[in-house]
């Protein structure tokens, strides 16, 4: 589940790696979080 919510975070231009270990704690929680945030605007 932990890197399946790394590749939903990578796609929404955000921090895989931080959204790996905050996944481990909150497990499925983490991943309805990330279905409902906004995608942020790619950097240059």
């Amino acid at each position: 589940m932990a890197l399946i919510n790394a590749g939903l975070a990578q796609g929404k231009n955000r921090s895989g790696l931080a959204w790996f270990f905050l996944s481990l704690l909150l497990g499925p929680l983490a991943t309805f979080i990330l279905l409902f945030m906004e995608k942020l605007p790619s950097e240059l």
